[in-house]
């Protein structure tokens, strides 16, 4: 049984980095498109206002942006340091989106957003305005080859594992690109950015307006903020609706936790709202108790029809169901292992007759279930480290084919509906602040105000959310079906893991706080900070020590 002490704490850490750094991104996205928008009704308009809030919103960009870039420079060393394996294992693959997002990141993007920053008086309005939306594009970009290379890792495709090296290799990068799971991947997520900018800007829009400074600075910037903020919440459910289709085909065992189905079903399947499932241990599956629940919610949204028929291979799979059909794929990952073992010269017979039939077998048998190999290696997992995967017991086997169901069903079925729950709210929100435009009567609702205003930090829970089920309802693999988690840690010591883990912590808690302490003070300033001389707090002492 592989016993690794590293790989918990390895796991906390990059989570920790990975949930920090969304904390930035996810803004960056979507107010460089709202930033765009609002300069390009400046340049269609002329109306200096426009170009204000262009400026003032972008000011609240930069300081995100900084933040951002500084959070996400210590998550692509980890994989070296922490995941050493892993990246032998794939780094053919996953590195080369890395090194694109790396360069998109750091040599495009830094030097646009300098342009768009420093620009504003040393250009024309029409050439200004192609620079923020080439920032807007490159920021987009740059989240875009992130998400192919987490893509990849929820439905490994365009690759192969190589017998000789025992490493997976690219065969086809296009595919890896262009993979159905990371498009949707990746139009949600950066759906997702955008309702968080949206609200970002209505929010504090609203509290201007609930103070009754600026207000048409305020009325204007709600405006843009809710007409965008709409579209972008109904975009983030039809691509998470794509995405929740992929998970059903490709990850059945992720989307049996979500669902908190133990048993298979098909005909009209309920969504479960509200309901307290339990979960006792990988042998043992116990069902839940629903409290609330939506008729044949479950079946509409997966089949776009009510009733299911698993006769046409329509069928919502339980955890039960998922562990018996990957019984026979964890029999077939041990015959794959023991070809890969001659293949690749680890395990030489005495005869040389013996050796040259035993390596045509091999050939033979690794190229039926090489799919099947990362199958096999979960049963490093059940067995004591001394005995070899092949003398695994059909118990044994078993055992394997469990741990293909995420541990913690209860946080995978709850963080997903409150995502769901969030993203309702969203649309609602921001219908109703689109409608107080189209009615004129932006700011004269108090409670739309204030409602705005609370729900700021709404959609960074929301897209937490939405990675904690990715990411936790991917285990036990860190590449679906490729590579479990536990052999793709490092070598390291717990001491060495826990020390940079603190450090990590406290440097980004250090990095939050600043952020923190510069969004509220420019937030409150609003476009004072800009110093034209026509907004309200321009003569008060606070702005002039800005």
């Amino acid at each position: 049984m592989v016993e690794n002490a590293v790989l918990d704490p390895s796991r906390l850490q990059f989570a920790l980095t990975a949930l920090y750094h969304f904390l930035f991104v996810p803004l960056t996205l979507g107010l460089t498109v709202i930033i765009a928008i609002m300069e390009t009704i400046y340049v269609k308009t002329g109306k200096e206002i426009y170009k204000d809030m262009a400026r003032f919103w972008g000011k609240l960009f930069g300081i995100n942006f900084a933040v951002g870039v500084a959070t996400g420079l210590t998550m692509e060393f980890q994989f070296g340091t922490n995941w050493s394996y892993y990246s032998h294992f794939v780094g053919d693959i996953f590195g080369a989106p890395l090194a694109i997002e790396a360069l998109v990141a750091f040599f495009l993007e830094s030097t646009l957003v300098g342009l768009m920053f420093f620009g504003w008086d040393r250009m024309g309005r029409k050439t200004h305005l192609v620079i923020t939306w080439l920032t807007a594009l490159g920021t987009n970009l740059s989240a875009l080859w992130i998400l192919v290379a987490n893509g990849w890792m929820q439905y490994p495709v365009g690759s192969v594992l190589n017998p000789q090296t025992v490493r997976h290799e690219v065969m086809n990068f296009a595919d890896v690109v262009l993979s159905p799971v990371a498009q949707a991947k990746f139009l949600h997520t950066v759906s997702g950015g955008y309702v968080f900018g949206a609200m970002f800007v209505l929010g504090i829009s609203a509290w201007y307006l609930l103070k009754g400074r600026d207000l048409e600075f305020a009325r204007k910037s709600f405006t843009v903020a809710a007409i965008f903020g709409f579209f972008a919440s109904l975009s983030v459910v039809l691509f998470g609706h794509e995405s929740g289709i992929h998970v059903n085909e490709h990850q059945p065992g992720k989307m049996a936790a979500i669902e908190a189905h133990y048993d298979g079903v098909d005909g009209c399947i309920d969504f479960k709202l509200f309901a307290w499932p339990s979960y006792k241990s990988s042998i043992d599956f116990t069902e839940n108790d629903s409290w609330v629940s939506i008729p044949c919610g479950t079946s509409l949204i997966n089949y776009y029809k009510p009733k299911i028929v698993q006769a046409n291979g329509e069928r919502i799979l339980g955890a039960k169901q998922v562990v018996e059909q990957n019984i026979p794929r964890v029999k077939n990952g041990i015959v794959a292992d023991e070809a890969l073992q001659i293949i690749s010269g680890k395990k030489v017979l005495q005869n040389s007759e013996d050796q040259a039939r035993a390596l045509e077998a091999a050939k033979v048998d690794f190229d039926k279930y090489k799919q099947d190999w990362g199958y096999g290696q979960l049963v490093k997992a059940v067995i004591p480290v001394d005995r070899s995967i092949a003398s695994a017991t059909e118990e044994e086997i078993r055992q394997a084919a469990e741990l293909t169901i995420p541990k913690d069903i209860p946080s995978l079925f709850w963080a997903f509906r409150i995502m769901v729950d969030l993203g309702v709210w969203f649309i609602l929100l921001f219908a109703w602040a689109s409608f107080s435009v189209i009615k004129r009567s932006v700011g004269r609702s108090i409670l739309l105000s204030r409602l705005a205003l609370w729900s700021i930090p709404l959609p960074l829970v929301a897209i937490e959310c939405g990675w904690f089920v990715a990411e936790h309802g991917r285990q036990p693999w860190a590449i679906d079906g490729v590579l479990p988690t536990f052999l793709a840690v490092s070598g390291i010591t717990v001491a060495e893991v826990w020390f940079t883990l603190i450090a990590i912590i406290t440097l980004y808690t250090g990095f939050l706080i600043v952020e923190l302490y510069l969004m509220f003070k420019y937030a409150r300033l609003g476009p004072s900070a800009l110093k034209t001389g026509r907004y309200s707090l321009e003569n008060s002492r606070s702005i002039r020590e800005v």
